[in-house]
């Protein structure tokens, strides 16, 4: 049994995907939490020295499953080189970790302007996990007349829940858009590049079918820094401004890492 910590709860490993070598879900039964889709909990292990290593992971369930399963589930991908994920990887199910109880974020559907009509999710590998939360949101076919979900990654076996995005497209009919985007390899239907690049262009608007227009439109970049960066750089010379809660606009980021 693992050693409590204060603000963290025990929590046990159900269910492991391998989406590649370095790339996994972990899905843990842990005590209900309230949260909201889009948010983060940390994660954290003992390490040799007995010292705790923690670290913030979005949740991919919705808090309603949560609610039903008392199940949490987070994408992961291993840094050979970090502190917490090569431990985190060498978990299977039975496995113990502890699980922190106070969630956090403002990269939520409650933070979208009232006026959005459109709504963008931009993401880079793991960052497309706080989406599928969103997602199965019952607000979104509410509130919104068109989401556009776009995920990049390297290589195509990087690009993880297909088969979960696939029925979310079937369930929200042409009011969800999904463009994938790999970098490294040619893949068809999916368009290559960097996100800032083709948002610059428009090759991402036309590839989704979809206006990206200032007046009705709200993005949410999530993922490396890099990419959140630049692409924040393309939108506001699109005429886009950052979205603040003093002074409301049309765009909202979150780095992973």
């Amino acid at each position: 049994m693992l050693q409590p910590y204060i603000g963290f709860n025990q929590a046990v490993v159900t269910k492991r995907i391998d989406w590649t070598e370095n790339l996994f879900s972990l899905r843990v039964k842990a005590p209900l939490i309230n949260y909201t889709a889009g948010q983060f909990v940390k994660l954290a292990q003992y390490d040799e020295h007995q010292e705790l290593i923690r670290r913030a992971y979005s949740i991919v369930n919705h808090p309603i499953d949560h609610k039903a399963t008392g199940e949490l589930e987070f994408l992961i991908v291993t840094d050979p080189d970090g502190l917490l994920t090569p431990g985190l990887h060498m978990l299977v199910e039975g496995d113990e970790l502890l699980v922190g109880h106070e969630p956090a974020g403002f990269m939520t559907l409650d933070e979208v302007p009232e006026y959005t009509r459109i709504l963008w999710l931009l993401s880079t590998g793991t960052a497309i996990g706080p989406y599928l939360a969103m997602l199965n949101d019952k607000s979104i076919a509410q509130r919104f007349d068109k989401v556009v979900l776009v995920n990049a990654a390297r290589f195509e076996a990087e690009l993880s829940y297909q088969k979960e995005i696939e029925q979310l497209k079937q369930h929200y009919q042409e009011r969800l858009v999904y463009v994938r985007i790999v970098s490294r390899e040619s893949v068809s239907g999916a368009l290559s590049g960097r996100i800032p690049m083709l948002l610059k262009s428009g090759s991402l608007q036309k590839a989704a079918g979809v206006p990206l227009e200032s007046s009705h439109s709200f993005v949410y970049l999530c993922g490396n820094p890099n990419m959140v960066r630049d692409s924040s750089d393309s939108l506001i010379e699109l005429g886009f401004s950052k979205h603040l809660r003093r002074k409301p606009g049309q765009f909202s980021s979150e780095n992973y890492w």
